[in-house]
């Protein structure tokens, strides 16, 4: 019964309570024929009140309706107690050979991970990468050393947001902080500290380096609600990387020195200021239309339009540029995690608006793009059970809430 429709189990649990088409539909205040398209799938049910109603009425639970299946521990706490081990883990024996080739893999595989909102998986993977990159560290102390393990930290602090665990997140940023300002050698663009030719990596220049640091730690702040330094680190970084002449050189620099913009932006707007969050986007506009690389371009300063409009209370101009986005396909390009991140923010716009039914379809559709996003984060729990709880909620969201145990 499992793998039945849901009509098809609407009838069976009907013939079960000994009631005819007709005796059902009168029960419901419908008419024989809707129940009978229901029964065969001609008719969706596309709100939630429909289901508790036809539940209720067959004296079932919405779940038992639903025939979901028990969730699988979630492994995401566990992640998190790793990386809380490894973090408070201060004497490392160095690695007398450092594989760093295999290093850099491991570290590009877990950004892929991040990239595809794969939370729980990367959270198993961080620990012993961490050990592996600082054990390295003191041993090869070198450019491409210093990169893997301010990225390692940097991708650390980032999930580390996106799980709910601002703290911790804070002392990974601060971490890779730290070791992006221990880098900060005349020469290291160029030469290993070893006088060597300098390894190429990822990233090609202190100022570059630290931008890189300064998103984790920007989002970290945030995070916590130190929005006001989340503006100063972001804007201070950017202005830096700008000087430094990176902006004018490489995409990466572009697109850090936009991404550090809008980070500003989304702070700032956090906190009520207005004309610096509307400042710092345009600011990022003009990157993205210097050919920001990356994920970064036109479709992420404008997704980042429409959460600053709404953070600032415009939520009229907020809803009319995301449907001008959305009717686009260059937001597509971006990164799944990105796009979802960016949905359940819209999501979270319609419901405050108190469109329950467009918040819902918004929460699948950001489910679709990134599973993890709603299943692995706390705070989108939360909404997803604030608005299934209204009876406007499309019924779809109603196997969400079930499956996430919110029912």
């Amino acid at each position: 019964m499992n793998e039945l429709p849901v009509g098809r189990r609407v009838a069976q649990w009907r013939v079960r309570r000994n009631m005819t088409q007709q005796q059902f539909a009168d029960r419901l205040g419908k008419s024989k024929s809707w129940v009978d398209k229901v029964e065969r799938g001609v008719r969706r049910l596309e709100r939630v009140s429909n289901l508790r109603e036809i539940a209720e009425t067959l004296r079932i639970d919405v779940e038992v309706l639903l025939a979901t299946r028990p969730l699988r521990p979630n492994p995401v706490a566990a992640g998190v107690d790793g990386i809380r081990t490894a973090l408070a883990r201060y004497h490392l024996e160095g690695t007398t050979d450092p594989p760093l080739v295999e290093l850099r893999a491991r570290l590009e595989h877990a950004e892929q991970s991040y990239r595809h909102a794969r939370y729980a998986a990367l959270l198993a993977l961080l620990p012993g990468l961490l050990d592996a990159v600082r054990a390295a560290h003191p041993v090869r102390a070198d450019g491409l050393v210093d990169d893997l393990l301010v990225r390692a930290y940097v991708l650390t602090a980032l999930v580390l947001v996106k799980v709910d665990q601002g703290e911790l997140a804070w002392l990974a940023a601060d971490r890779a902080m730290a070791g992006a300002l221990a880098a900060d050698d005349p020469g290291r663009g160029v030469l290993q500290r070893g006088g060597l030719p300098r390894q190429p990596g990822p990233v090609g220049s202190v100022a570059e380096l630290t931008a890189v640091a300064t998103v984790s730690l920007s989002q970290a702040l945030r995070s916590r609600g130190r929005r006001r330094s989340a503006v100063d680190a972001a804007l201070v970084a950017a202005d830096r990387v700008g000087a430094h002449g990176v902006g004018g050189e490489s995409a990466a620099g572009l697109s850090l020195r936009g991404t550090l913009f809008v980070q500003a932006a989304l702070a700032a707007a956090g906190g009520g200021d207005a004309p610096v969050a509307r400042q710092s986007l345009d600011r990022a506009g003009e990157t993205a239309h210097s050919g920001g690389g990356g994920s970064f371009g036109h479709a992420a300063v404008e997704a980042a339009r429409v959460v600053v409009e709404a953070a600032l209370g415009d939520v009229a101009t907020a809803t009319a540029r995301h449907e001008r986005l959305v009717a686009g396909d260059e937001w597509r390009w971006l990164p799944p995690e990105h796009r979802a991140a960016y949905l359940l923010d819209v999501a979270r716009v319609h419901a405050l608006a108190g469109d329950m039914l467009r918040a819902g379809r918004t929460l699948l559709a950001a489910e679709r793009a990134a599973h993890s996003e709603v299943h692995d984060r706390p705070a989108m729990r939360r909404l997803v059970a604030v608005v299934w709880r209204s009876a406007d909620a499309p019924a779809e969201l109603t196997q969400l809430a079930a499956t996430l145990r919110l029912t």
